[in-house]
């Protein structure tokens, strides 16, 4: 007697349709309805693993590590350049999230670029901020501006070292006027030195030094004046 096998149950065409549509691994471009497009690596429909996108409005391509649809790693973004139409790297480091975050490297212009610590497309942290007229902060950020202790150079040579807060010199510090050969050190409220002390600092060498020194000033009987102090002292025991 001939024995019937049962015929295996197949699959209506739309779920086969279904899952050769989703995307996982390697795979060629993937063009969007708006005109971006991508190259790369994929995982549950989404984009993961190494990959390169662009964007048509902006003209925009990143190249790097993608993590469930979002750059996520580390990756190099590129923008093009509005007069010789060329590519220019933007910024190259480190991704969470879709947002700049850890070390990365930003460029402003082309003699104005940013190394350093970022957060939340955000410099915080330790970096080196290279600008375009020649100065150089080199010191810690907070919210996309220098904040806490940090060290600013001019392009003159001079200097200040202290604190910053918003961008802006707060609380102690200290400004070196190489040019002149003086140092001045005292406290700063919004970039405005509210008190201090002056003194002559590498006068010698300045090449610009002032016209007269700054005179030491001292007292011409420390003794007696300890003396006094010492007298004055021992009456408020008795």
């Amino acid at each position: 007697m001939p024995v019937s096998k049962c015929l295996k149950k197949s699959e209506p065409l739309r779920k086969e349709w279904e899952k050769k549509a989703q995307k996982n691994g390697p795979r060629r471009q993937v063009y969007a309805v708006n005109g971006d497009r991508y190259l790369g690596e994929w995982k549950d429909n989404m984009k993961h693993g190494k990959g390169t996108q662009i964007w048509k409005k902006k003209g925009a391509i990143y190249e790097g590590d993608w993590k469930f649809g979002k750059r996520d790693g580390y990756g190099t973004l590129s923008l093009p350049d509005q007069e010789t139409g060329k590519y220019r790297k933007a910024y190259s480091g480190w991704w969470k999230g879709d947002k700049k975050s850890g070390y990365g490297i930003q460029f402003f212009g082309p003699k104005e670029y940013y190394e350093g610590e970022w957060c939340g497309n955000q410099r915080s942290g330790w970096g080196r901020m290279y600008y375009s007229n020649g100065n150089i902060y080199e010191g810690q950020w907070r919210n996309d501006k220098p904040d806490g202790e940090g060290m600013l150079r001019l392009k003159n040579g001079n200097r200040y070292e202290g604190y910053w807060q918003r961008g802006l010199k707060n609380g102690s510090g200290r400004f070196f006027h190489l040019d002149h050969g003086q140092l001045f050190e005292g406290f700063w409220v919004d970039d405005v030195a509210k008190c201090g002390t002056m003194i002559d600092f590498g006068r010698d060498e300045a090449p610009e030094p002032t016209q007269f020194p700054i005179p030491e000033i001292k007292l011409l009987d420390p003794d007696s004046v300890l003396e006094e102090a010492f007298v004055t002292f021992k009456k408020t025991q008795d």
